[in-house]
């Protein structure tokens, strides 16, 4: 999107100024198509930028006005049109997500001043990426200098001096302002990385420092010396005042440095070396943004070790295709949550702005981690783990009652669980409503299930004493231990383990801390990671002879499947009583269920889940998967396109007509 703005720019003014619609169309058809986001803010812009090249351009007569919007209207909506196969589906799919529900601002305020956010424009400064709103607009200290000069030059028009500082107040008043960031950002708050739209306000900063830069050989030296001089001043004046955290005090010098060479290379420039003073120029923008992005980039890891272990997981991942039933794969040393994507094998774990609300809400309930556009399978017990019939691991694990080793690539194991749930079987009719699956603590969820299915708790609890703050136990059995902190106001947890020291962090999330196993007799403490804070710790032992009760009550009705595509699933199922077939696939409604060929009505199970009631008997069940909007997006794409290859002939054969009439006129 970001490569593709100045083309919709482009196309736009080409559009305005020539009538000539095409590239702007086919730009910003492409833009919505790649990402609908950023997309949002480009769309908001293009309405402003709109409006002030009809303020510019003056078409005259209201005809001209008329049709110039009307050009603008419809080739807008034909670019959201040619989108629409991706776009409609994304809608319906942002239905089910956490920000699929938005709450306008019920009051206005300010996040802060505009000269705490032009001071942004100094080099250096701390990139914000959490929760503040502190905008990242740095693009060079240059163009302090030349944006003062574009103010004192007399040779651009006061009318577009106002209409492009009115277009940058508006961004500083959308950084700012909450219900305009609100709206800026798709009616929803970034969740972290503020300020998403920055890179237009960049983008239109820069184009105004250029149209100074076209008149630099004609400006007035005393115009080149006050912008210098008022440019220092305000990062004098920035080192008085700002106070953010954000600014360290050699910032303030080394912009004044930088504001110096500059200056001196506009004067080599307008004393005729131009080729030397553009080469020392380049050299210096690049040193400038080198030394930035080391002060200021985000942490980053090496690529070889983050890729170290890839064509090891893939090659395991490849031994278990084909496979005669579905199954999940779970990486337990990954890197992201999008380790499945990245290394081809259908996992659990998902980073996505896409991500299910419900699904996400189920894992907390679980103990798992989750957040606003994320849930994983850390934290899982066994009991959870059930959906996912294998493993990865970096290290060699012993086997156990309940899992075994297959093989190895390098430094990567592959192991089975052995207790691994079908993708769909029958539970009791019941089920949902006796199972209280929404109580705050994990381990009375999983535990409460054991109980409706007749089966002892597979978690329990561990005596254990607090000390100041730190809180320790000592384990009574040798087994798999879990902590769960209930204190949401603490974030950082480590705990001292027989095999070394370990940290935990985002444990206000609510997952369990998973432990391994500790042998009998062995202490452990936990202490929080900010001082003074009290921590409030479970610990559980996992019960394994009863997770096999609880495994064997889930499967005794499980579905086998015959055939499964990334689209389809097919299968039988032997239910011995009528209940409840509940599968691991989170609901959505474009699946399409028969049974024994005849439709059948679905249900969202536990808030979270497909399922459907069965009644007692042997049954096929075949399953179907078309995204809702998909079709209307199809044939909102076509036609799209269609009008748009018309328009475009019309407009070819009206070119020719012309260039004919003209050649008549004047032979």
């Amino acid at each position: 999107c970001i490569i593709l703005f100045p083309l919709i720019m482009l196309g736009l003014e080409r559009l305005v100024r020539k009538g000539k619609p095409f590239l702007y169309c086919l730009t910003l058809g492409a833009s919505i198509l790649s990402n609908y986001y950023i997309s949002i803010m480009t769309c908001i812009f293009l309405v402003l930028y709109f409006i002030a090249l009809l303020i510019l351009e003056r078409p005259g007569k209201f005809k001209k006005y008329a049709m110039a919007c009307l050009r603008f209207a419809v080739y807008s909506l034909l670019a959201g049109g040619l989108a629409a196969i991706v776009l409609l589906p994304e809608i319906f799919a942002l239905q089910a997500t956490a920000s699929g529900n938005f709450t306008f601002p019920s009051a206005w305020s300010s996040y802060f001043s505009i000269f705490d956010m032009i001071a942004r424009h100094i080099g250096n400064v701390q990139s914000e990426i959490g929760l503040d709103h502190w905008p990242n607009i740095y693009c060079g200290v240059a163009v302090l200098m030349f944006f003062l000069m574009y103010l004192a030059c007399r040779k651009i028009s006061v009318k577009e001096k106002s209409v492009y500082c009115g277009l940058l107040l508006i961004f500083f008043a959308s950084f700012s302002i909450n219900v305009l960031n609100f709206i800026w950002h798709g009616f929803h708050y970034p969740n972290s990385l503020p300020c998403r739209q920055s890179f237009i306000y960049i983008f239109l900063m820069l184009f105004i420092c250029f149209r100074a830069f076209l008149h630099l050989k004609t400006m007035p030296r005393s115009h080149v010396a006050a912008s210098f001089w008022g440019a220092v001043c305000f990062v004098l004046l920035a080192e008085k005042l700002v106070e953010q955290e954000h600014f360290h005090f050699a910032v303030y010098y080394a912009a004044i440095l930088f504001l110096s060479i500059y200056t001196g290379l506009i004067y080599m420039y307008r004393r005729g070396r131009r080729g030397l003073a553009v080469f020392l120029a380049l050299t210096v923008v690049s040193v400038e943004a080198a030394v930035n992005m080391t002060v200021t980039s985000v942490t980053t890891t090496s690529r070889t070790a983050y890729t170290a272990d890839n064509e090891d997981v893939r090659f395991l991942a490849e031994t278990l295709q084909p496979a005669e039933d579905f199954y999940r794969v779970e990486k337990k040393t990954r890197k992201t949550k999008n380790d499945g994507a990245w290394m081809n094998f259908p996992s659990v774990s998902l980073f996505s702005s896409t991500a299910n609300a419900d699904l996400t809400k189920f894992f907390k309930r679980m103990g798992c981690e989750a957040s606003t556009n994320a849930y994983s399978i850390t934290g899982s017990t066994p009991l959870v783990d059930m959906s996912v019939r294998y493993a990865l691991y970096s290290e060699r694990m012993e086997n156990t009652d309940i899992m075994m080793y297959l093989r190895e690539s390098g430094e990567t194991y592959l192991y089975e669980n052995i207790y691994t749930l079908p993708l769909g079987f029958v539970v009791p009719s019941d089920l949902e409503e006796n199972w209280l699956y929404q109580m705050d603590n994990p381990a009375d969820v999983q535990n409460d299930l054991c109980g409706v299915l007749g089966s002892d708790p597979v978690l329990a609890l561990v005596d254990g004493e607090m000390t100041g703050n730190t809180y320790r136990f000592t384990a009574d059995i040798t087994g798999e231990y879990y902590a769960y902190v209930a204190n949401k106001q603490v974030k950082d947890v480590k705990a001292s383990l027989p095999t070394g020291q370990k940290s935990f962090s985002n444990t206000d999330r609510g997952y369990f801390l998973e432990l391994g196993t500790i042998a009998d007799g062995n202490e452990v403490t936990f202490t929080a990671g900010q001082t003074g804070e009290q921590l409030n710790v479970f610990v559980y032992r996992f019960s394994e002879r009863a997770f096999i009760s609880v495994y064997e009550k889930l499967n005794e009705m499980p579905m086998h499947l015959t055939s499964w595509t990334d689209t389809e699933l097919s299968g039988t199922v032997d239910a011995a009583e009528a209940g409840m077939f509940l599968t691991t696939i989170p609901y959505d409604e474009g699946w399409t269920v028969t049974v024994d060929g005849e439709p059948a009505v679905t249900k969202k199970a536990f808030e979270a889940f497909l399922a459907l009631d069965l009644p007692e008997g042997q049954h096929e069940i075949h399953f179907s998967y078309f995204p809702k909007g998909l079709k209307g997006g199809m044939i909102l794409t076509g036609a799209s396109a269609a009008v748009l290859l018309l328009l475009y002939l019309i407009r070819r054969q009206t070119d020719k007509q012309d260039k004919k009439d003209t050649r008549r006129t004047n032979p």
